[in-house]
């Protein structure tokens, strides 16, 4: 232990006196590094190994052609190590991500690099390292699955928390499922707990090119959520929680006052409410320890209920959806209020995961094989 703690402490200090501005992620790395030095340490030596390169980088090209490769790298190393290792654990790409950013922003490279061109090799970090430049199918499945998992999120109440949902992201991606002859090929996004990614539109732009060909066969978001599993039937349009999200930014969305996200500067359009289209019958015969719910409770501002059918909420203003007032109920409404503007007919949705305390391995293992069940059992229905 005494050695995880300084391979993780020696990372740190060579930030030291440099004076850049943090993200307030990239801030909680020394509390996380006293809170869970092994956790941090995991990829120790490529993180090193990145920051002598960065700093000998002698144009942007250069760089660029560095935080590429290393950006995707690291997501498939991530893969890897939760694999291999066993260990069902998201923390390690999550926190390694934030290490390799700080990397970034606190030291400079040979050239001479502008704001404009940080940022844009900060982007490719986070796209590399969150798997959206590992989109590709290329197992020739019958059917072919995009599934969406999220950072840990709430750091600053458990620092050492993990997400259910990243998890299944590494562990599923890339993976052939087979049920009654039928196949599918799974890929998968790490999408950040961040108001202001949703904000500018990180949702649809990921989401836009496979609605607008049908050339996906479901679309899946998952999340952490309550006791059990709930397939979430009907989003909402507004937020509505004053939980911070991982930049410590709060909304400003109350349950008598919700609000209205942006998209790209300008109100997010569409309906209240929509509904998904997860062939629900069909995921809810996956076996395993938790139960599948095919959860309808919204709130309005004039109650809670359980409506039937979407046409029960046609005059309703929306305060929780099916998956609450936050960016799990956001990402699953996103991703529909698209699919319905685009015409698509891809069947898309929302898994809320049981819920964890901090890292619970072995629950999230069980998690883990049940979201995979549930997409066997769906394959006859797309």
């Amino acid at each position: 232990m005494t050695k995880v703690l300084l391979a993780s402490s020696l990372i740190l200090s060579s930030f030291s006196g440099l004076g850049a501005d943090l993200t307030v992620e990239e801030q909680r790395i020394e509390k996380a590094t006293q809170a869970m030095p092994q956790v941090m340490a995991a990829f120790k030596g490529d993180i090193k190994a990145f920051e002598k390169k960065w700093k000998k980088a002698n144009s942007y090209q250069q760089a660029k052609d560095l935080v590429l490769d290393y950006s995707s790298q690291l997501w498939r190393d991530a893969k890897k190590r939760i694999t291999t290792a066993n260990n069902f654990d998201d923390r390690e790409l999550y926190w390694a991500r934030l290490l390799s950013s700080k990397v970034m922003r606190s030291s400079t490279p040979k050239f001479a690099i502008s704001d404009t061109e940080r940022s844009a090799l900060l982007a490719l970090l986070e796209n590399g390292s969150r798997g959206r430049t590992d989109l590709e199918y290329t197992q020739g499945t019958t059917k072919k699955i995009l599934l969406t998992g999220f950072d840990p999120f709430l750091l600053d109440k458990n620092i050492n928390q993990s997400n259910p949902s990243g998890v299944a992201a590494l562990l599923l991606d890339g993976q052939v499922i087979s049920y009654e002859g039928i196949d599918a090929e799974i890929n998968t996004v790490m999408i950040p707990v961040r108001y202001e990614d949703f904000d500018k539109g990180m949702i649809e732009e990921l989401l836009a090119p496979y609605y607008a060909l049908n050339n996906v066969d479901m679309v899946v978001t998952v999340s952490m959520g309550r006791t059990d599993f709930d397939l979430e039937r009907f989003p909402g349009k507004r937020r509505s929680v004053t939980a911070p999200d991982n930049a410590n930014i709060v909304y400003g969305g109350t349950q008598t006052a919700p609000k209205i996200s942006s998209l790209n500067g300008r109100p997010l359009p569409g309906n209240e409410f929509v509904e998904f289209s997860l062939p629900v019958a069909y995921m809810q015969k996956a076996q395993g320890p938790y139960k599948i719910n095919d959860n309808h409770e919204v709130t309005t501002l004039e109650q809670t209920f359980s409506p039937g059918s979407l046409s029960a909420l046609k005059s309703a203003i929306a305060v929780n959806g099916g998956g609450g007032g936050y960016l799990s109920n956001e990402i699953s409404y996103r991703s529909i209020r698209l699919r319905n503007e685009l015409n698509s007919s891809i069947p898309t949705g929302h898994i809320h995961t049981p819920r964890i305390a901090q890292f619970e391995p072995e629950t999230e293992e069980k998690i883990v094989k049940q979201i995979k069940a549930m997409l066997e059992q769906s394959l006859p229905a797309l």
